[in-house]
């Protein structure tokens, strides 16, 4: 007699990430010394505003030329590959940090980060993006933050500091960020 295996429910993530995922240059797209180097930073709060300290961020982005990685990219960062993609956990004021490049401009949109968000208390990871604010016209066009509610557009725009750019990843409540999502993955909200 053959049993037949039924689908269980989805389980709660982590709080494993800063054991288990963590590697030397993770977060490290580009040294920081490199020309053109920025940090993109910020934190991951719940939705009291308190800051989550065991979250992990991915961030995959274009390079500079707005141009898509295509070749595969390596965990072992060498210094002078761009891969276009890193991974950083939050620290315990729920702040990460990458070192990387402002990305280019991909299919006439506006730049931006592609982030994924892992953390406790999510029984999957969240898709949004993070938008570049220095292009005011581009932003104005961009396919994506036009489908939004124009109130909503604000939480996908990072701000422009004195080291590159800052955005922080709001999980529920008041100004809580824009979620994606993509075939398989819900519904956007």
């Amino acid at each position: 007699m053959t049993s037949r295996l039924h689908p269980t429910p989805g389980q709660t993530v982590g709080p494993f990430f800063h054991y288990a995922l963590p590697y030397d240059g993770d977060s490290e797209l580009v040294p920081a010394s490199s020309p053109g180097a920025i940090r993109f930073h910020g934190r991951v709060l719940d939705g009291s505003g308190a800051p989550v300290p065991d979250a992990l961020i991915e961030l995959w982005q274009a390079d500079a030329s707005g141009a898509i990685v295509q070749q595969p990219g390596s965990l072992r960062r060498d210094g002078w590959t761009f891969t276009g993609w890193g991974r950083a956990s939050t620290d315990n004021a729920g702040h990460y940090s990458f070192s990387t490049i402002a990305p280019g401009a991909v299919e006439g949109g506006a730049p931006f980060f592609a982030l994924t968000v892992f953390a406790r208390g999510l029984l999957d990871r969240l898709f949004t993006r993070a938008y570049l604010p220095e292009d005011e016209a581009a932003l104005a066009v961009d396919p994506l933050l036009n489908s939004l509610n124009p109130d909503r557009r604000a939480t996908l725009v990072a701000e422009a500091d004195a080291q590159g750019h800052a955005f922080d990843i709001r999980l529920q409540g008041r100004d809580e960020t824009v979620f994606l999502t993509f075939p398989g993955h819900g519904a956007a909200h």
